[in-house]
């Protein structure tokens, strides 16, 4: 299945905002039934469980925020605690984490940032960051993971979609199931076409300066690069 990559909806700055929070909300939704955060939570949690601190995290291209959030849930369920933040280019995506954040009674502190641009004016223990490589072509992700890896003091945890069949089938049926956006049906397809095998993730990660990172497969359909700095 060849990779195919197109603008996605929620991607054009025109989009009407209430339309972008609908969206989102969806996303959301489609988050939560298919665990989007227990992958990111396990990449990290040795770290969590092992620190005498709040593990400081950063999420980029954070969204509303629903993966970070969730991680500090089950964190938070095992009585530990993450210190969140989370940096976008969308103010109304800021908006949303941090409603969201304060919904679940988290502190998330936010702003706004192009990942791909320069990388993030601070350090964390962890760096994540959630179903945007696949937004990216192949400059865009070995800058995405370079800018990641310079903010890591610890662990850099991505998480995407694979590229495959099965993985489109159950993107076109849940994003109609589970969200009436348009902007996520129409996105949730384009979003499996344009994502990465995991062999071509690995020689990005190779490409970036990441050697050596582990990329295991991850439900549903999903893939979780973990990368350490020596």
């Amino acid at each position: 299945m060849k990779r195919h990559l197109t603008p996605e909806l929620m991607d054009d700055p025109a989009l009407d905002p209430d339309e972008h929070r609908r969206a989102l909300g969806g996303l959301a939704r489609l988050n939560r039934i298919s665990s989007a955060g227990r992958s990111p939570w396990r990449g990290m949690a040795d770290l969590v469980r092992g620190s005498n601190r709040p593990l400081s995290v950063l999420d980029v291209a954070t969204g509303s925020g629903d993966v970070p959030i969730s991680c500090a849930r089950r964190a938070k369920a095992e009585g530990l605690e993450l210190e969140l933040h989370g940096c976008d280019l969308s103010e109304v995506a800021l908006s949303q984490a941090s409603q969201r954040a304060r919904d679940a009674g988290l502190t998330m502190t936010c702003f706004q940032h192009d990942i791909l641009a320069e990388p993030p004016p601070d350090t964390y223990d962890v760096v994540t960051c959630n179903l945007f490589a696949h937004h990216l072509d192949e400059e865009g992700v070995c800058l995405l993971l370079r800018n990641m890896a310079h903010a890591a003091r610890r662990r850099v945890l991505l998480c995407d979609l694979r590229r495959d069949r099965i993985g489109l089938g159950l993107a076109w049926v849940f994003s109609r199931l589970l969200t009436r956006s348009k902007v996520v049906h129409v996105d949730a397809i384009k979003s499996v076409r344009a994502a990465w095998t995991p062999g071509e993730m690995r020689d990005l990660a190779t490409r970036a300066g990441l050697e050596n990172a582990a990329l295991p497969s991850c439900f549903p359909r999903r893939m979780m690069l973990s990368w350490e700095p020596s």
